[in-house]
């Protein structure tokens, strides 16, 4: 993040705008709408500019703007188009101790315009950082269509009950998830459907309760997904911005910590192969400590919690200690990862079941029946399996199955990074070893893998389609 955003109070404070183009239009409707004393310098100002004349707070200097002009100034904006000019209030702005934006001119900007979505007294701020601009202008264009106005008016509603809250509602955290209950809550949506009686009657049934299970704590399991944080749900997104505080693995993939909630405690409990900085013991001891200081604990897991994510076992830990517990579902990397690399878990050509496993357990590899598992009509996915495959392949074949059954390795599935190496169980060991992968890894085994188009030699190629997918999630 190349800028620090923040929202200036430019009430009664001097605001310069040299320039008479319709950016200098927006520019000076923008801060005379935040209250600023805005003056404006341009000889034969626009027909846009003109029409501010003799509005409040808005004074027209018929010449050039000149050093002298910049004393007492905060912002000075520059949309001339003229280099002289932007020159000038870049050296004067500077020597008064002003803030500089000049349109086109990166070099001259302290600080960067945003595209802004208002819904009064609610303001949202949308900005690439100068980087592309056109993106953050579809931005706002989605963020209008999908922000009702009554959210404005809800926020105006809302705040008549500060001190009233303020009052009754002891500690910073308690009065936080009184906002969040209020706002997301009954109340919230009696407003947002036209009720504004029964939105205040929730509001003080809410308030006269006090702040008794304000203060318990909770615990949230949530699936994250498979690493892409597209692939969150809206659930686990709301349950990640109300967190106090948050425990994560290595699973999770890079960008997805980004939208917990800022002010939210992160611990990492590091279960790695093989390292693990937590047993589990002590991570459900941990969960169970701070929901009794009555934070709202979230577990993040990679994945799905229930599916190999232990869920289960700290569900039991924690609700045999009258915790309350909700657990919310995530995409299983299965699923995540062979829609990504393109392999199709089922099909009615190849396979007619699928089967999940997990190549070890608490004591390390597990000894399954891979001849019972791989069938013509079955395919199997192989959780954990990366340090493993040479071992897996040996032991499936050993037990009859053919050599030449379809394998496939992804790494890093769903996310920028992600690899996929194919082969036959015969030499997938060595292929896997000589690409050096470093996991998060799945492994899928039968025929749909063959379905897939040809990768490169280290795995990187993929279908056009999938590519352009690739990249533009890139790019953004």
């Amino acid at each position: 993040m190349e800028y620090l955003p923040i929202f200036l109070n430019v009430t009664g404070k001097k605001v310069i705008v040299d320039g008479g183009t319709s950016a200098a239009a927006r520019r000076i409707e923008r801060a005379l709408g935040a209250g600023a004393e805005v003056h404006c310098f341009d000889p034969v100002p626009g027909e846009e500019v003109r029409a501010f004349a003799g509005k409040d707070g808005f004074t027209h200097h018929a010449r050039l703007a000149v050093e002298a002009d910049f004393k007492g100034c905060l912002i000075a904006y520059g949309v001339s188009e003229v280099p002289e000019r932007d020159a000038l209030l870049h050296v004067s702005a500077k020597r008064y101790g002003a803030l500089a934006s000049v349109a086109g001119e990166k070099d001259y900007c302290d600080f960067i315009t945003p595209s802004v979505v208002e819904r009064a007294p609610l303001t949202v701020a949308i900005s690439t950082g100068g980087a592309a601009p056109v993106v953050a202008r579809i931005l706002r264009a989605r963020v209008e269509a999908m922000l009702p106005a009554a959210y404005g008016r809800l926020a105006q509603f809302v705040s008549g009950y500060r001190d009233r809250i303020a009052s009754t509602i002891r500690g910073s955290t308690a009065r936080r998830r009184f906002w969040e209950n209020m706002i997301e809550g009954d109340a919230g949506d009696a407003f947002l459907s036209g009720d504004e009686a029964l939105a205040a009657r929730l509001i003080e049934q809410d308030l006269d309760d006090g702040d008794l299970d304000l203060k318990r704590g909770q615990v949230w399991l949530v699936g994250a997904g498979p690493g892409d944080p597209d692939l969150l749900t809206f659930k686990a997104l709301r349950m990640m911005q109300h967190a106090d505080v948050v425990l994560h693995d290595r699973l999770i993939g890079e960008g997805i910590l980004d939208l917990v909630r800022r002010d939210a405690a992160r611990i990492d409990v590091g279960k790695r192969a093989g390292n693990h900085a937590l047993s589990q013991d002590e991570i459900s001891a941990l969960i169970i400590r701070l929901a009794r200081e009555g934070k709202r604990v979230l577990r993040l897991k990679g994945g799905d919690p229930f599916i190999f994510g232990r869920g289960g076992e700290e569900l039991e830990e924690v609700a045999a200690h009258g915790i309350p517990v909700i657990i919310v579902p995530g995409i299983t990397a299965a699923a995540g990862c062979g829609a990504s690399a393109g392999i199709p878990l089922t099909h009615r050509n190849h396979a007619q079941s699928v089967v999940f496993v997990t190549a070890q357990g608490k004591d390390g590899l597990l000894r399954h029946d891979w001849g019972r598992l791989v069938r013509a009509d079955q395919s199997v996915v192989v959780y954990m399996g990366l340090r493993f495959v040479t071992e897996i392949a040996a032991a499936a074949m050993a037990q009859g199955v053919s050599g030449q059954v379809p394998v496939a390795v992804i790494d890093k599935g769903t996310r920028v990074s992600q690899r996929v190496i194919s082969g036959r169980l015969a030499d997938i060991g060595g292929q896997v070893a000589a690409a050096k992968l470093e996991g998060p890894a799945l492994i899928m085994i039968g025929s749909v893998v063959s379905l897939r188009s040809k990768p490169d030699g280290d795995g990187t190629a993929r279908s056009e389609a999938h590519q352009m997918e690739l990249a533009a999630r890139k790019g953004l």
